[in-house]
């Protein structure tokens, strides 16, 4: 079960070896207790005294149930969990000689990455002898960051590695709206188009 990682961690009731422990909750007021008179609070209110943090002088404890305590625990992992934003990195490859309806194609669709809330690699490929165009190579990406200042901001200048020229780009906060919100719109418009 899932709940098995989580139970070796806390120490309770018997096994919270200190001599005075501070007890906090809603039903209890925050004080400080010998182990023996925590106990029988615990007891009293047929809960468990579980240490949530064994680190503080005098450490803090809780009664609750410790299965209570088990499920808020995952509870609120799984929200936490659920906050994280998932930051996708999308690549754009370049030659040194790119032309301008390539390089125009690549940029709406770097537009299109930064404004779902993605970062943009984006990497010039040097293939053979076409490494003496190192310079050609940099304006192109300091180009393409330039066109896209307005969607995001550079993280990376245009580096060298092995036969790559890599920059990145990452989105600026309230331009980039997520996939998910974007596609009920597109659903919409599909729908409405048929009338």
């Amino acid at each position: 079960m899932k709940n098995d990682s989580l139970k070796g961690q806390h120490r309770i009731n018997e096994q919270i070896r200190a001599k005075e422990v501070r007890i906090v909750g809603d039903d209890v007021e925050s004080a400080v207790y010998p182990i023996a008179q925590a106990l029988r609070m615990a007891e009293e209110n047929d809960a468990d005294l579980v240490e949530i943090s064994p680190n503080a002088v005098p450490p803090v404890c809780r009664i609750i149930e410790y299965s209570k305590f088990l499920y808020q625990l995952k509870k609120r992992q799984k929200e936490q969990k659920a906050k994280q934003v998932k930051v996708d990195v999308k690549e754009i490859r370049f030659g040194p000689q790119t032309d301008d309806h390539d390089y125009n194609f690549k940029l709406k669709h770097a537009i299109g990455f930064l404004q779902d809330g993605d970062k943009v690699k984006a990497y010039v490929f040097f293939k053979g002898r076409s490494i003496l165009f190192k310079e050609q190579g940099e304006v192109l990406l300091l180009r393409f960051a330039n066109d896209l200042e307005e969607y995001g901001k550079v993280d990376q200048m245009p580096l060298l590695e092995g036969k790559r020229m890599t920059i990145f780009i990452s989105p600026k906060k309230g331009v980039g709206t997520k996939k998910a919100e974007n596609k009920p719109a597109k659903e919409k418009k599909a729908v409405e188009q048929p009338e």
